[in-house]
């Protein structure tokens, strides 16, 4: 049952008064998460679930996220990079480590039937109207983010170092991160020596974490194809130049790109995820336009695709008869590399997993998409930030043996039936970060 917010700073005063040395016991830890979650995290998480934002347009939830740090006894910086929130802990000498927390939903409605299920509807950037939902888990991460300022709080004389707490906008659309570091994120609160993440999955059951050692998601970019026509008579095809024909040529030429031009052995996928062209029966437009999502596992991989995609777009345009002075114009819009986990980092935070939350809650990672995420914004070969993304898992085991049986499917992210169990979800996320920051900065280490 949902309990009524308490008072945050009343809270919060209450958790740091009983911290002791003992609590950086596992044991103790888990114990004082779930009570956190009975009192404080639930009634947060269920806010943040029925109150979703869109990409860079999350004013209300970064004013709820700055408000809850601070309460947490963090240095809070709002409007990092648009929206982003910066909560920032110095407790002695010791390592700057990031912890980050993704906030932004996405323009969807929720059919999950949840009694605190989103009816949020926002106008967007470019100026429609769409309805809101969490279909992602953002908002356990955030949560469990609040969890995690809170309890490492109470928890000072067990650690020593500096954290920087990091409330991205927009990783949704893979540009939060870079644009707090355009921001100047790094220049204003310091490189970090290690940054950490989670990502809740509705593959994975509850209560396990899985972790790469090598690459965790892939390289993603969004690819917009203008196709442009001459428009004619439905009746007189002859008269013009069909873009919905051309273009559609160009969707079924795609797919030999990864069949006949990438090493078999190599992931790629060119996924149309819209195709819009025409307002009537009988009129042939003079405009299609297409919106893709690109998807590699390497660097070498992700550029060979893009090339190849303008070049199969725009030859096909040219040989249906297209003008040089009109040609098909090939345009990425929002990308992101792959992310890749610092093998000696996950190594040792697995190990840290194994033997602070119990042997059997590592399972092995296994890649079974091509997902994206823009942490690896943050950790760049550039920088030389070594870094941890993990994940955690998101739906019990019943749901799974239920949908073995002949039940309902689990929905996928990104489904209007998208759920999490809540509960053990940020429990876990929390845990397991509070693990990372006692390992990684240890008391007099």
């Amino acid at each position: 049952m949902r309990k009524a917010l308490f008072a945050i700073a009343t809270s919060v005063v209450a958790l740091t008064a009983g911290a002791a040395p003992a609590a950086a016991d596992p044991a103790a830890v888990k114990q004082a998460v779930a009570a956190d979650y009975d009192s404080h995290l639930e009634d947060l998480f269920v806010h943040f679930h029925a109150n979703p934002e869109l990409s860079f347009l999350e004013v209300e939830t970064a004013k709820r996220m700055a408000v809850e740090l601070k309460a947490a006894g963090l240095e809070v910086t709002e409007g990092v990079g648009g929206t982003g929130v910066v909560g920032m802990v110095r407790n002695g000498d010791g390592p700057l480590i990031l912890l980050r927390a993704d906030m932004d939903g996405l323009p969807m409605p929720e059919k999950t039937g949840l009694d605190y299920a989103s009816t949020a509807t926002q106008v967007g950037q470019d100026g429609n109207e769409y309805p809101v939902m969490h279909a992602c888990g953002h908002d356990v991460h955030i949560t469990s983010m609040v969890g995690t300022a809170r309890r490492l709080m109470a928890m000072k004389d067990q650690w020593s170092g500096t954290l920087m707490f990091v409330v991205q906008p927009a990783e949704e659309r893979v540009g939060g991160a870079a644009a707090m570091l355009e921001d100047g994120l790094y220049e204003r609160f310091g490189t970090p020596d290690y940054a950490l993440a989670f990502h809740v999955a509705s593959i994975l059951p509850t209560g396990k974490i899985s972790a790469s050692e090598s690459i965790q998601y892939s390289s993603a970019d969004s690819v917009d194809i203008k196709v442009p026509g001459v428009g004619a008579h439905g009746a007189s095809p002859h008269m013009g130049r069909d873009p919905v024909y051309i273009a559609s040529q160009i969707v079924t030429a795609m797919q030999s790109i990864v069949s006949r031009e990438i090493e078999p052995l190599s992931p790629a996928v060119i996924t149309v995820g819209a195709f819009h062209s025409g307002t009537k029966h009988n009129i042939i437009s003079d405009r299609a336009d297409l919106q893709l999502t690109v998807r590699a596992n390497d660097e070498a991989t992700r550029a060979q695709l893009l090339a190849a995609i303008e070049r199969v777009a725009v030859n096909i345009g040219k040989a249906h008869g297209l003008p040089d002075a009109t040609p098909v114009e090939v345009a990425v819009s929002e990308g992101t590399p792959v992310t890749n986990n610092d093998p000696a980092l996950a190594r040792r935070l697995n190990a840290v997993m194994q033997r602070d939350l119990g042997e059997d809650v590592l399972v092995p990672w296994q890649q079974r998409g091509m997902g994206a995420e823009d942490f690896a914004y943050f950790v760049a070969e550039d920088y030389g930030v070594p870094g941890y993304y993990f994940a955690v898992g998101g739906t019990p085991q019943e749901a799974f043996d239920a949908a073995a049986n002949g039940g309902p499917p689990v929905p996928s992210h990104h489904s209007p039936l998208f759920k999490i169990a809540p509960r053990e979800s940020v429990t876990l996320g929390t845990e397991a970060m509070v693990a990372a920051v006692l390992d990684l900065a240890p008391a007099g280490g």
